[in-house]
């Protein structure tokens, strides 16, 4: 999917949050594949079975220059991965062009075609002038990619030509310096749970999976009944990655829904391996301080928990650029710019935001107020009306949540609606 900047080309929808970035560790002895041969590759691997490795891109032409127009890497064998994205050094600098990839299937040594990858990915983020968001830690990146299980990559970067450039930032380098390839293996299984001491504590006995209540809360007449969620520990998160400690915003009054852009090529059992190599990405690969989204919605309607602090509190999260103060984010695995998504996931998204959202009072199909903290579409300060049920773009020039899911959010408003009785 190509984005479009405030005036004609775009931003899509991967989260991106401001975090310090962890030392990438050195590439461990303990696991039975094969090493990383490149001198410039850094793999970041753990006992739980998941790791990244981050090879450097170097020119593939005549040009050594930093920036050179074109960078990439020649077909390799690889460790083992199931997710890939490119990241760079500075997440201020736009990446204009296209960023390819092509891997090799573990099962069948098969090579996929060219893959293109979303460059624009700035718009999910921490809001402007808040500490996430000038830790300086974080990195510039690429939408990440699922590709299932791996063992060999092939990428290439192209700079536009300097006609396109010129139309749409004149001011641009050719390419970001610093381009690495991220490979991400989510591991396998859920870890045990962290021994870490904390108001957290509750973590060491939190059930993997919160079930669904048959009845709304007679204390909050208009909360629909809590879904079925599968929590952090059910999908394997591994604690240890994340940024210690919890931050909270003063309530929820509206949702904004995402799409990963992580691509559709994936099982609904896959899901809790999609999700981990996510959350890894964001936290090794870019630097960010956990996930940026606040729940998440697979094809089959299973819902689960995202950034950690508790399903039913108002954890402010890093998914709207400018409007994270007050809402929550919901990430619906996929890509859905021309393909609709599934019923289930509609329904999972009414169901997620009548309980969420009605725990504050909230209408989901209602209007609600909320101030901008600075992005592309209303200033810093400027208090803009919004839907309840939002979508992505309503508040930032994107493309996200894709054509066909925005479409559709009309229909998660009025089933919203019903499951709180209204």
């Amino acid at each position: 999917m190509r984005g479009f900047l405030a005036s004609s080309t775009g931003v899509t929808c991967a989260a991106a949050l401001a975090l310090p970035l962890a030392p990438p560790a050195a590439a461990t002895t303990s696991s039975s594949a094969p090493p990383v041969t490149s001198p410039t590759a850094r793999l970041d691997a753990h006992a739980l079975g998941g790791g990244t490795q981050s090879l450097a891109l170097a020119p593939l032409a005549h040009d050594r220059a930093p920036g050179a127009a074109e960078q990439g890497l020649p077909r390799r064998d690889v460790r083992h991965f199931s997710l890939v994205g490119v990241v760079w050094d500075n997440p201020a600098t736009e990446l204009h062009g296209r960023v390819e990839v092509r891997t090799r299937a573990t099962a069948t040594g098969t090579w996929s075609g060219w893959r293109e990858l979303e460059t624009h990915n700035a718009d999910h983020a921490a809001d402007p002038g808040t500490p996430e968001s000038t830790s300086g830690r974080v990195r510039g990146a690429t939408a990440p990619l699922w590709v299932g299980e791996s063992d060999g990559v092939e990428v290439r970067v192209r700079a536009e030509d300097a006609a396109a450039t010129a139309r749409t930032a004149p001011a641009a380098p050719r390419l970001p310096t610093g381009l690495r390839l991220e490979l991400v293996d989510p591991g396998e299984d859920a870890p045990p749970p962290a021994n870490r001491a904390r108001t957290e504590a509750a973590e060491a006995t939190e059930p993997a999976v919160l079930p669904a209540l048959s009845a709304r809360q007679k204390t909050k007449p208009h909360a629909g009944p809590r879904p079925r969620i599968t929590t952090r520990r059910g999908w394997g998160a591994d604690e240890k990655l994340r940024e210690k400690g919890f931050v909270y915003t003063k309530k929820i009054k509206a949702a904004f829904v995402h799409h990963s852009d992580t691509g559709n090529n994936y099982r609904c059992s896959q899901a809790p391996s999609v999700i981990r190599g996510i959350y890894r990405y964001h936290v090794k690969s870019m630097g960010w301080r956990d996930l940026g989204y606040n729940f998440l919605v697979d094809k089959c309607g299973n819902i689960y928990e995202g950034r950690a602090g508790g399903v039913s509190k108002p954890v402010l999260g890093a998914h709207t650029l400018g409007f994270n103060s007050n809402s929550m984010g919901i990430a619906v695995l996929g890509t859905y710019s021309s393909k609709k998504p599934s019923s289930a996931a509609l329904k999972a998204i009414a169901r997620l935001t009548a309980w969420k959202v009605g725990l504050y009072g909230m209408n989901p199909r209602g209007k609600t107020y909320l101030k901008s903290g600075g992005g592309n579409l209303y200033p810093k300060g400027r208090k803009v009306r919004l839907n309840v049920i939002s979508g992505h773009r309503d508040g930032f020039a994107t493309n996200c949540p894709g054509k066909k899911l925005y479409a559709k959010l009309g229909t998660a408003r009025a089933k919203a609606a019903a499951y709180q009785g209204r």
